[in-house]
């Protein structure tokens, strides 16, 4: 591609955010289209929408980005990651669009908060499925496509960790904080196998935020409860790790790779 007329009829690379219905994932999809729109010129971008669920909520995302303009668009696409022929048909989903070049390991559980005690067996499966498997199945496909070993023109990976996989979470979810430090095992190694391939791995590592995932735990208040407990006095907006989420994606992080980022306001 020269110019922007070759855009138009160039297939888009595309990008795939698991989990992008909502929070985090829902804010980087529309901070991906944002940008690319802001660019004005270059190849085309699709977005392909990932939820398990919330048909409603990722449709509704799609909708959005499909209202910006020709050079980007979106589908909402349903897909359990914690699944291997569900994660096979989200990537076969991307593969009929375009190259896939992008990706966000987004989606995860998290359940009541609770005391180590208190686990129990199908509450250990569902986090490691989900955080865990999800995103090593989902990294294993995009490298599959992206890697330049493999014909595949690079790309890059974004990993959503957590800052609970330093602070263990104790008394809350330190199994949702342990899914989360192999999230950071992942990546490290990763990225590490892949850089010759032309593949960027990197992770951020969300602290206090205002999204959803409170009230999943049973603690709809809690971002306001443990405020006083960040340094800056406040929790973040899921739209400050998208902007990092982006920024890791994008040309202008083209040396970065192995990055653990922490977006948690000191904390």
């Amino acid at each position: 591609m020269t110019d922007g007329s070759e855009s138009t009829t160039e297939r888009p690379e595309v990008a795939i955010i698991t989990g992008g219905g909502r929070g985090i994932g829902a804010a980087t999809v529309r901070r991906l289209a944002r940008a690319r729109v802001t660019a004005g010129s270059g190849r085309p971008l699709h977005v392909i929408v990932n939820y398990a669920a919330n048909a409603p909520a990722a449709e509704a995302v799609a909708e959005e980005i499909n209202a910006m303009g020709a050079v980007v668009g979106a589908t909402a696409v349903q897909a359990d990651v914690s699944s291997e022929p569900d994660v096979e048909r989200l990537f076969a989903a991307a593969d009929a669009i375009g190259p896939v070049t992008l990706l966000v390991n987004n989606a995860a559980v998290v359940f009541e908060i609770g005391r180590f005690v208190d686990l129990d067996i199908e509450r250990l499966e569902r986090t490691w499925s989900v955080n865990i498997t999800g995103a090593f199945l989902c990294a294993r496909e995009a490298v599959r496509r992206m890697s330049t070993e493999r014909g595949g023109d690079g790309g890059a990976i974004v990993n959503v960790s957590s800052r609970a996989a330093s602070f263990g979470s104790p008394n809350e979810f330190i199994d949702y904080a342990a899914s989360k430090g192999a999230l950071d095992t992942m990546t490290t190694g990763l990225a590490t196998e892949v850089a010759a391939q032309g593949i960027r791995v990197n992770a951020v590592r969300p602290g206090l935020i205002d999204t959803e995932i409170h009230a999943a735990a049973g603690q709809p208040d809690r971002v306001a409860a443990l405020a006083s407990n960040v340094p800056m006095q406040r929790g973040g907006k899921a739209a400050e790790v998208a902007n990092l989420i982006v920024w890791l994606l994008s040309d202008e992080a083209s040396y970065m790779t192995g990055a653990l980022v922490d977006v948690g306001g000191g904390r």
